[in-house]
């Protein structure tokens, strides 16, 4: 037998257990993926509640008891905001309502286009009295958004009258008139969409929603003005980002795949960004024509 032959029978019965030792490892890393990404080992508990002790929040709190409980999430998906984000993204477009609407649009001061979507209640509120949901969707979004049109259909059901504005620029087929777009803290469209609500149905009352960047534009418009409050018997703020500095360093880790939600929010609004690159006021006269004052620029910084 040649030494070449003594090596080959000597190496080849080791080469099935470090193939089997290659597998169990690639196994043990999939499961840790899939436990750290579903949170399976995250604890139950109940909601961390911030509030001012008064009358009312006390009241709240005795009639909404579900607030203070513990929270089990369903098995498996409950846990994992990924999984849920997912499951909806796919599921929500297969049996997701179309509530039927009427645009409007209404001009704004600078030459921008604000539009909003009008729908009206499918039966009487069980208070008897006319109450309108005034809501802001989130970044880059408008009334025609999954969310948006299941939140709607449920409020209507309901006997809710329900206005969603359109942020500027999200809608693929409506055209800029402007060189402007929405951006994080304007308040001029939604403002506008309130007013129009207040003077076509004098008797209504409002309750105002905000998703997540919608959140902060509303509470940003109730704070404004005192007389913004008016007619308002409630605001509504929906996942609402707080810091925008503080979320951004976070957006740029990449636990929990943050940097991948960067990513596709950042191209969804480059998408929108380049869907207008050919509409609204030319370059050179964006500063004299559209934009004159210069607390005109307020909104955009």
């Amino acid at each position: 037998m040649s030494a070449h032959d003594s090596d080959v029978h000597t190496i080849s019965p080791e080469l099935p257990a470090m193939f089997d030792g290659m597998k169990l490892a690639a196994v043990a890393t999939v499961l840790y993926v899939i436990v750290r990404c579903l949170n399976l080992k995250s604890p139950t508990a109940p909601p961390d509640l911030t509030y001012q002790d008064t009358p009312l929040n006390r009241f709240l709190l005795k009639s909404c008891p579900q607030l203070t409980k513990e929270y089990i999430p369903p098995l498996l998906w409950g846990k994992s905001g990924h999984l849920q984000t997912a499951l909806y993204g796919k599921l929500g477009r297969v049996s997701s309502p179309h509530p039927t609407g009427i645009r409007k649009y209404l001009p704004m001061q600078d030459g921008a286009t604000a539009t909003f979507d009008l729908f009206e209640p499918l039966g009487d509120h069980r208070t008897g009295d006319d109450i309108t949901m005034v809501i802001c969707p989130g970044i880059g979004n408008h009334s025609e958004k999954h969310y948006i049109r299941t939140f709607v259909d449920y409020a209507q059901k309901d006997g809710y009258r329900c206005a969603v504005l359109n942020h500027l620029g999200a809608l693929p087929n409506i055209e800029l008139t402007s060189p402007r777009m929405f951006t994080y803290g304007c308040t001029w469209e939604f403002a506008a969409m309130v007013g129009y609500i207040k003077r076509a149905y004098p008797e209504t009352q409002l309750i105002v929603v905000g998703f997540s960047l919608g959140g902060n534009i509303v509470c940003k418009f109730l704070g404004e003005n005192r007389t913004n409050q008016e007619r308002v018997l409630c605001c509504v703020s929906v996942c609402q980002g707080y810091s925008a500095l503080r979320a951004q360093e976070t957006f740029l880790q990449w636990d929990q795949f943050r940097r991948f939600y960067n990513f596709l929010m950042a191209d969804n609004m480059k998408k929108i960004i380049l869907s207008h690159r050919y509409h609204g006021c030319p370059v050179t006269d964006f500063r004299a024509k559209c934009f004159p004052a210069v607390s005109d620029f307020q909104c955009l910084m």
